[in-house]
């Protein structure tokens, strides 16, 4: 977190040092500064790890608007199709997610992506209940839900 912050602050630093005061010119700022944070985390222990966090960030954005993007895709088709294929049901995903943040973030995301809705969580924390609106293969949506959940844990790893 102290890296983030750290990357912020010297976005705005260069906003206000050059003048420009639109989104574009925070977005340059913050990347010369996550460059300069990357070249001083060797010798400033509070950003160990940060730089490699970024580009986790950017490719679980990419991976999760791929997911949204097909699922909203299969969504559409079976609404527009007169024959409906869906076939709901519920399902149990044993959680790899421990903390709350974490199980929070894991459930919202599976919550987001159309056809699918988390419904609830154990006493336990250790299994999530979520309702899916195409279960056809149960096995291949649970390897796609850990998949998501794996992704979305590397985040705080």
């Amino acid at each position: 977190m102290t890296g983030a912050i750290w990357n912020l602050l010297l976005g705005l630093a260069w906003v206000l040092l050059s003048g420009d005061f639109s989104g574009l010119n925070l977005l340059v700022g913050m990347v010369f500064g996550y460059i300069a944070l990357v070249l001083i985390e060797p010798q400033v222990s509070a950003l160990e790890g940060y730089p490699a966090r970024i580009p986790r960030i950017i490719r679980f954005l990419g991976f999760f608007l791929k997911e949204l993007v097909q699922a909203n895709l299969r969504v559409a088709f079976d609404i527009v199709t007169p024959p409906w294929h869906m076939q709901p049901g519920v399902i149990a995903m044993p959680l790899s997610a421990r903390t709350e943040m974490e199980i929070t973030l894991v459930a919202n995301l599976i919550s987001l992506t159309p056809g699918t809705l988390s419904l609830d969580v154990s006493d336990d924390r250790k299994v999530l209940y979520i309702h899916a609106m195409f279960l056809d293969d149960e096995e291949e949506l649970r390897r796609n839900l850990k998949e998501m959940e794996h992704r979305a844990l590397e985040l705080f790893r």
